[in-house]
């Protein structure tokens, strides 16, 4: 699950601003930007989730072409794992889990194989506990513990506004890329087909292709109101006939593809997963749902999908690791023949693709090494 990020250093980042490239004059404009990356704080109403600052990165390149990647880091909707020093969330912008530069998979810009490796790319940090969809604020109660007292956190579930400031700066700074690639990770790869459709009005006469890495499983429709409710989620929906008949309690995380594939049926749109993430299956058994075959949820969900949106496709690899894109694993994977990297340098280049499942699911993909 994510790394253990201590009180103290909470609370330290509390304390101090980070070394964010803050403008006074507003942001920079893509023409004013450095060659690779550039680090970008959009201040306003973005926030993370204790109130710290909130940045985004830039990669520009004399290319057509445009990635925004949301990035992952948990989740919390509740006052237990939503205190500081929770284990279940990344509460700040300003650290290496945030940071492209620190990165491989898609961001190893040297690797020969990289099919985004001439993108303009858009990384979206996230420090907020709500995937990226999260409008409220709330004061969270924490009762006693043995270790810690009865006490309150102000939380920010911010996500939406971060979000949106970013894109808001793409969209005033990229005209009119051709082929515009989102994706996500782990609680990004949730927000992803959300975003692509917003990303799809704005650019009517692009290509756009949205990939979702490794979160196909939440599968609990008795715990999906409370999650929308604490983070605010039904209250972002854009005003589209697609998302008339939701409510809090059944705007799952499949809606968002649903509703996004029907309005935009030209998108293509797609998920990996594999067949045993233990990230997935630890944040199920915090919604109470234990003992399961997280393959089963998954199939389950990708059915929803299949049954409304035509041009989805799906990866599913054997194996409990989290999430591909940030890791060497993109370019090592193989399943029934064919090489991961390969699937998702098809997507980015319009080609067809094959759905693609384990046979060997309990045991990681082969390497090809």
């Amino acid at each position: 699950m994510i790394r253990k990020l201590c009180l103290a250093f909470c609370l330290f980042v509390l304390l101090v601003a980070g070394s964010a490239l803050a403008q006074d004059g507003g942001l920079p404009g893509l023409a004013d930007l450095e060659s690779g990356w550039n680090t970008l704080s959009p201040g306003g109403d973005t926030m993370c989730a204790y109130g710290t600052e909130y940045t985004f990165h830039i990669r520009p390149a004399e290319s057509d072409h445009l990635l925004i990647y949301f990035n992952g880091g948990g989740a919390c909707w509740f006052g237990q794992i939503c205190d500081l020093g929770s284990t279940t969330f990344v509460p700040v912008a300003d650290i290496d889990h945030n940071d492209p530069r620190t990165q491989v998979g898609i961001f190893d810009l040297e690797n020969p194989e990289n099919p985004f490796a001439d993108y303009n790319m858009v990384y979206v940090p996230y420090c907020t506990g709500d995937v990226h969809l999260g409008d409220a604020s709330t004061v969270y109660h924490i009762p006693a513990t043995a270790d810690n007292p009865e006490h309150d956190v102000e939380f920010h579930h911010n996500g939406y506004n971060n979000a949106m400031s970013v894109l808001n700066w793409v969209f005033e700074n990229y005209e009119s890329p051709d082929t515009i690639f989102v994706t996500g990770s782990s609680a990004g790869a949730i927000a992803s087909p959300f975003y692509a459709g917003l990303v799809a009005e704005n650019y009517p006469d692009a290509r756009i292709v949205q990939l979702g890495d490794a979160a196909g499983g939440y599968r609990a429709p008795d715990s999906i109101g409370l999650v929308n409710e604490a983070w605010g989620s039904f209250n972002i929906l854009p005003d589209w006939e697609e998302y008339a008949d939701y409510s809090p309690s059944t705007l799952n995380f499949e809606a968002y593809y649903v509703a996004t594939g029907t309005r935009f049926p030209d998108m293509v749109m797609s998920q990996y997963n594999t067949a045993n993430d233990q990230t997935q299956l630890g944040f199920l058994s915090i919604l109470g749902i234990t003992d399961v075959a997280l393959q089963g949820l998954i199939d389950a969900n990708l059915a929803d999908i299949q049954a409304s949106v035509e041009n989805f496709y799906t990866y599913m690899a054997g194996g409990p690791v989290h999430t591909m894109l940030r890791s060497p694993e993109l370019y090592a994977y193989e399943v029934e023949g064919v090489r991961l990297v390969d699937w998702v340098a098809a997507l980015a280049a319009g080609d067809m693709v094959e759905n693609v499942t384990c046979t060997d699911c309990e045991n990681p993909p082969a390497t090809g090494e």
